[in-house]
């Protein structure tokens, strides 16, 4: 068992954290990525260092994703078959609940890998930005991803070895990387699993370098662009239902048309923006998976579109009503079926995974950025 802590201008927390964990035998090694801090805390990392952590240096801050992923490549690279369990540097997560998840990780002998999330619970005094913050994650979360967690923003995850390579495949490089591991999780073949922890603030949690308003637009991303497609859906289907239905009075076979106008434009821009399966691998399949579902939903639509306007609300009323009940089974149909991406397959695994028998180097595997590595010894 691993432990991994990105960290970025870290305080006393981190080297303490490391010792705790080091006198606990939390794992087999520690593996600490400074990412771009800078001389000022060159001293806390030589401090962790002492104290019995690897640590890899960014020489420029790339952010927690990149972080996360190098150290990901530095662990295949020297500890090939073993989980990992990441913590945050500012003292957030003790010793004790690091244990819990690496515990519940280990004694997981389902043949199915499942992410182990350590959930806070959220209760008593925490931050306001804190708490509003996961509350609007959560539910957005659940809108998009289709399964419910208490806390999506959660930095101590039990990993298991079989996923890692995969990780390195997951999309963003700051903030957003940790949501876009669980929205991609399931279509992947993952499952995830949550055991409840501390909620821990160290002086209202002001040695949190996360952005209240610039990475919450960050961490959402992913699921508000979803949001803005359908918006956009909704909008060409919308303007031309209304022109149709006006120049020829037949109403389903105007919503037919609209429907055939604004499906091109939605494939489009999730196919290449949102789900991100750019280039010609699979489109056809694709592109009849998504003619499926766009038949499946204009059925719909026009049962639904039909007895609501029966019903006499007037058709822009009934439209918004329509849409709203159908956003979410298409998002849902798209990211697990028809834009899913594959599980790692295990040729790829083996590439990704070095073998026990590579040699160490003070370069990681696969980063474009070359990378210090200071190989220090456990004091005793």
């Amino acid at each position: 068992m691993i432990v991994l802590v990105p960290a970025y201008q870290p305080g006393a927390a981190l080297p303490a954290l490391v010792e705790r964990l080091t006198r606990a035998d939390v794992g087999s090694d520690v593996v600490v990525v400074d990412d771009g801090s800078g001389p000022a805390f060159a001293g806390v990392f030589d401090e962790a260092a002492r104290r019995g952590a690897t640590v890899i240096t960014h020489p420029l801050n790339r952010g927690k994703g990149a972080a996360l992923k190098t150290g990901i490549r530095d662990i295949l690279a020297r500890f090939p078959g073993h989980d990992v369990v990441t913590a945050d540097a500012d003292g957030q997560h003790i010793v004790h609940d690091i244990q819990r998840v690496a515990d519940a990780l280990a004694s997981d002998v389902s043949h199915q890998p499942a992410l182990v999330l350590g959930a806070r619970a959220f209760r008593g005094t925490v931050p306001l930005r804190s708490r509003v913050g996961n509350t609007v994650a959560r539910g957005l979360f659940r809108i998009a991803a289709g399964w419910n967690a208490s806390d999506t923003q959660t930095g101590l995850r039990g990993i298991p070895a079989g996923m890692l390579p995969w990780l390195l495949d997951v999309p963003g490089e700051r903030f957003e990387y940790e949501t876009e591991m669980l929205l991609r999780l399931r279509s992947a073949g993952f499952e995830a699993r949550e055991i409840a922890v501390d909620t821990i603030y160290l002086e209202s949690n002001t040695s949190s370098h996360f952005r209240p308003i610039i990475d919450s637009v960050r961490v959402t991303a992913p699921l508000l662009a979803f949001a803005a497609s359908s918006l956009l859906a909704f909008l060409v289907d919308t303007i031309a239902l209304l022109v149709l239905t006006a120049m020829t009075g037949s109403l389903i076979g105007s919503i037919v048309g609209a429907r055939l106008l604004s499906a091109t434009v939605n494939f489009v821009v999730n196919r290449q923006f949102v789900f991100r399966r750019r280039g010609r691998q699979r489109m056809i399949a694709q592109g009849l998976g998504y003619v499926t579902l766009a038949l499946l939903l204009l059925g719909s639509n026009v049962v639904w579109m039909t007895f609501l306007t029966d019903l006499g609300l007037p058709l822009l009323a009934a439209k918004v009503i329509t849409e709203t009940v159908l956003a979410v089974t298409s998002y849902q149909v798209q990211r697990r079926v028809i834009f899913a991406g594959g599980r790692t397959d295990p040729e790829r695994q083996r590439r990704l995974a070095p073998s026990q028998e590579r040699p160490r180097s003070t370069e990681v595997p696969g980063d474009r950025m070359n990378l210090t590595i200071p190989r220090r010894e456990r004091t005793p």
